[in-house]
């Protein structure tokens, strides 16, 4: 079964998240397709950007809890993103938590609609936004990002493109996503290349000092009993035991 559609126009390969019945969340698989997908757009010199977008009503939804991909695995991804010599370009319909907003902080641009809804939802089953802060910290409102990290509250498309977890939102997203598709398309390969090399300098640097303990961290959070009820009572419905 395909969990990454892909399609191309004018030069712009469409990957889409498809696999609504669990929300587009993270597998292992799905994490080693879409990095496949990637490397053949690096490779492909007919490929002037990329747009990553979704099927269903969810975007993402995080980690798969049934079958989560190894952090190093989406530590790999979120990086192939940054460092990808083309544009990455985020397409949002529906709702985003938890890993799948690495995805978004990885791309080079995060275009919305104004019904999406975002959340970090990690603190809630036990675990931290370890990996995904690679690329997250260096790019959003460091007050925001610790009001929403500590509290898991769902913030709306306008305040998600206001701390910069998203760079525009609007009622038509692809009334939005067009003029961003003229300018890359009228743009010199090289040109963008080097560009996005500029733009991402700070994000690699993060990637380079921290990734290896943000992954230890993640995987030692996931091992753990609160992450174990966490887990558990996310899949059946149900509060953990630490709700006060």
């Amino acid at each position: 079964m395909t969990l990454v559609g892909r399609t191309r126009a004018r030069g712009v390969e469409t990957l889409s998240l498809d696999s609504p019945a669990t929300r587009n969340a993270l597998s292992a698989a799905r994490v080693g397709e879409l990095a496949d997908a990637l490397t053949d757009c690096a490779k492909d010199t007919d490929v002037r950007a990329v747009v990553l977008t979704h099927t269903g009503n969810t975007f993402c939804a995080g980690a798969d809890l049934r079958d989560p991909p190894p952090p190093d695995a989406l530590v790999g991804l979120l990086r192939q993103i940054v460092e990808l010599p083309k544009p990455v370009v985020a397409r949002v319909t529906g709702h985003v938590r938890a890993g799948g907003l690495g995805l978004l902080a990885a791309c080079d641009m995060a275009l919305a609609s104004s019904d999406a809804t975002f959340a970090f939802t990690e603190v809630r089953i036990g675990v931290a936004p370890a990996v995904i802060s690679l690329p997250l910290l260096p790019r959003t409102d460091p007050r925001a990002l610790a009001r929403y990290y500590l509290t898991g509250e769902r913030l709306d498309a306008a305040e998600a493109a206001r701390i910069g977890l998203l760079t525009a939102a609007g009622d038509d997203v692809d009334a939005v996503l067009a003029p961003v598709l003229d300018g890359l398309r009228r743009a010199a390969p090289q040109g963008l290349a080097e560009t996005k090399a500029l733009l991402t300098a700070k994000v690699l640097e993060a990637f380079d000092r921290d990734a290896a303990d943000l992954t230890a961290l993640s995987a030692r959070l996931f091992a753990s009993p609160q992450a174990r009820e966490g887990m558990t009572a996310f899949l059946e419905r149900r509060d953990p035991t630490w709700v006060l």
